[in-house]
C-alpha cells in the first residue's frame, strides 16, 4: 500500500501530476483503495519510463549528524553584543560570562529543550544569569583636589572672533 508521503514525493513533478490524474480518470478510479491498487501497478511503469541513471554510482549524501549535533543545529541562534563588563542581554535577562573573551559579539543558542548555550567562534563559554547590572567602580577624586571648572574664553579671545567677514562687509568690499 502506498502511503501519503510516498505519493506526495512523487507528485512534486508537474508531469506526474498531469499524467496520474488523466490515467486515474481513464481507469475509473473512485475510491482510495482503488487508487492504491492502481498506483502499485502504475508506478513501476512510470519509473521505468522516466528514470535517469546517476552520473556517479557512489552515494554522495552527507552522513546524518548525531542526535546531539542535530539538536544544536535546530536551535535558535542570535548574535548579542558583549559589553565591556562581560555581560549580555538576552530575552530581557542579563548574563555574566565567566571566560575572558576578546570579542564584541557572542552567539546565543537556544536549544530545543529550552537551555541556553553561549559561544564565540564555536567555543562554548561559561556564564550565569544575573539580576542587577554590576555597578561600575566609582572613580575616586584625589584627596585635597577641587573639581575643575569649565574653561570659558574671554570676550576678546580669538576663538570668539569671526573667521569669515560678515555679509554686509563682503558685499560692500565687492561694490567699491
Amino acid at each position: 500500500m502506498i502511503n501519503h508521503n510516498q505519493l506526495h514525493r512523487k507528485l512534486d513533478t508537474p508531469t506526474f501530476q498531469d499524467r496520474l490524474i488523466k490515467e486515474m480518470r481513464r481507469a475509473g478510479i473512485a475510491t482510495l483503495e482503488d487508487a492504491n491498487r492502481f498506483l502499485e501497478h502504475y508506478l513501476p511503469i512510470y519509473n521505468r519510463r522516466f528514470a535517469v541513471q546517476p552520473a556517479q554510482a557512489a552515494d554522495l549524501h552527507r552522513p546524518a549528524p548525531a542526535v546531539r549535533e542535530l539538536a544544536r543545529c535546530l536551535g535558535v541562534k542570535t548574535i548579542r553584543c558583549l559589553r565591556k563588563d562581560f555581560t549580555i542581554a538576552h530575552e530581557r535577562r542579563l548574563y555574566q560570562i565567566h571566560d575572558t573573551v576578546r570579542a564584541t559579539q557572542v552567539q546565543v543558542e537556544e536549544q530545543l529543550d529550552g537551555t541556553l548555550r553561549l559561544t564565540h567562534q564555536r567555543r562554548s563559554l561559561g556564564f550565569h544569569a544575573i539580576t542587577p547590572r554590576p555597578a561600575a567602580p566609582a572613580v575616586a577624586a584625589k584627596a585635597g583636589q577641587r573639581p575643575r571648572r569649565p574653561v570659558v574664553p574671554k570676550p576678546d579671545h580669538p576663538w570668539r572672533k569671526r573667521l569669515m567677514p560678515t555679509r554686509g562687509a563682503h558685499a560692500a568690499a565687492a561694490g567699491t
